[in-house]
């Protein structure tokens, strides 16, 4: 027997050590959402999310008083939108705010808790690649949670109330059909600020580690932006704001609609939510993962942090302030009042006199007026408050004779006020009237309007 020797090749450099591939961003994306889906916290949430608002509406539907000092909620007896506009505003308060502290606010804080960072950057390879696989799973978990808000709202009002015509902010009746549209436009908008509350989020898991405040961070900004509003800003600040978008599509339901602070504040939040995702971007690849007692950025959470988003709201400030013309008052003044007052109290003259079932009329044939003074006339005649006294006239049609009706109205700094009425009974001054020997909610009694903040052109 005889045996052959045979040459083997040497082995490259390259063969003894391959080269490590970064894993793809898609395998990455799977496996963050897996983590997230897996936790108990956004199971719940995602529960919550698409059973509770249905629930909620329905069962406040069914009761006899109604969440009338709440926008759109005086008429939920009328209509299954309005349930959903309430619950909008709620998520705007609390809900949007929660989802993005729970999410977002943890993404990258929870691997500082587990201890976990080292073992991930070994077996992804990639510090850009877990960003973007972590940024991608939250937004794709809270687009999940608020399209479950808006779902769960709109069904839950639907089944309780149906597909009836919807009352305005300025007391135009909007068909069912109308009103639906602009309830979801109403859900698309608040996306923008949740985004930018979500960024800020990011930016707060990366840079504060596995501290609490991390997880507070959005929430914490959200209600400090909500303070923000309720106080005498200058216009230019509040619309700087990117928490102004979850009340500015209140112009949706006015007639013409009032777009444009919408569209401010839609844009506004979308730069925030650029800026904050860029800033949580630079600080993670600047982390130092080697040192295990490191769990934070750090000195560089004033320098690429609060110092660059200070900017950016200082800049859109000015640019807000350039767009709407140097709007630094208030933007409410008596003409504004007046003239919003009028035109609210024609439509819901016409609504209650359908409702009396009497011989059909329009706007028009009214000519109604309103002479609005705050503060009995004393001092200057703008701002917000309780102190506005509304007298409004019109004319009676067919009788020939000008009658008038008084209002007390409280107007809350962003220019949504309620206008409460002060007699005549007959008109105004009970909350039930009587027709062909039942009653009826009296749309007189007290309503809801909007002032537009930005300058008439």
């Amino acid at each position: 027997m005889t045996a052959t020797v045979t040459d083997t090749p040497a082995p490259t450099p390259e063969a003894e050590t391959p080269i490590a591939r970064p894993v793809p961003v898609s395998r990455v994306l799977r496996f963050e959402l897996t983590k997230q889906f897996s936790a108990w916290r956004v199971r719940l949430l995602i529960l919550l999310c698409w059973i509770g608002p249905a629930l909620l509406v329905f069962a406040i539907d069914q009761q006899s008083t109604l969440p009338s000092d709440t926008l759109f909620g005086r008429w939920m007896h009328a209509t299954g939108w309005a349930g959903s506009l309430v619950a909008l505003g709620f998520c705007g308060t609390w809900g949007l705010p929660l989802i993005t502290s729970v999410v977002a606010g943890d993404v990258f804080a929870s691997e500082d808790r587990l201890g976990t960072w080292r073992h991930l950057l070994i077996a992804i390879r990639s510090h850009r690649r877990i960003f973007a696989a972590k940024a991608i799973a939250s937004l794709t978990v809270i687009l999940l949670l608020v399209a479950g808000l808006a779902f769960s709202s709109i069904l839950g009002g639907l089944l309780a109330e149906g597909n009836n015509p919807l009352v305005g902010l300025d007391g135009h009746s909007l068909s069912g059909g109308d009103a639906g549209g602009k309830v979801l436009l109403a859900w698309i908008s608040v996306l923008a600020p949740t985004l930018a509350l979500a960024a800020i989020g990011l930016l707060g898991s990366i840079a504060l580690g596995r501290s609490p405040m991390g997880l507070l961070l959005p929430m914490i900004v959200a209600l400090g932006m909500q303070a923000a509003q309720m106080l005498p800003l200058p216009v230019a600040v509040r619309l700087a704001l990117p928490g102004y978008a979850f009340i500015s599509w209140n112009g949706l339901f006015t007639d013409p609609q009032q777009l444009k602070p919408l569209m401010i504040g839609i844009a506004v939040s979308l730069v925030w939510a650029v800026v904050a995702t860029v800033l949580a971007y630079l600080l993670f690849l600047r982390r130092d993962f080697t040192n295990l007692t490191n769990d934070g950025a750090g000195r560089r959470v004033l320098t690429l942090g609060v110092v660059p988003l200070a900017g950016v709201l200082a800049a859109t400030m000015g640019i807000v302030a350039v767009s709407i013309g140097g709007a630094g008052g208030s933007g409410i003044n008596q003409d504004k009042v007046q003239k919003s007052v009028a035109t609210a109290f024609a439509h819901l003259y016409v609504l209650q006199e359908s409702e009396m079932h009497r011989p059909p009329l329009t706007e028009a044939q009214l000519h109604t007026s309103a002479s609005c003074l705050k503060s009995e006339g004393i001092g200057t005649q703008e701002g917000s408050g309780n102190d506005w006294r509304c007298t409004v006239s019109w004319n009676v049609p067919g009788d020939n004779i000008t009658a008038q009706s008084v209002y007390q109205l409280d107007v809350t700094a962003n220019g949504r006020y309620i206008a409460d009425g002060d007699g005549p009974q007959e008109v105004n001054g009970y909350f039930l009237i009587v027709t062909n020997g039942s009653t009826v909610s009296n749309p007189l009694w007290q309503f809801d309007g909007n002032v537009n903040l930005l300058p008439a052109h």
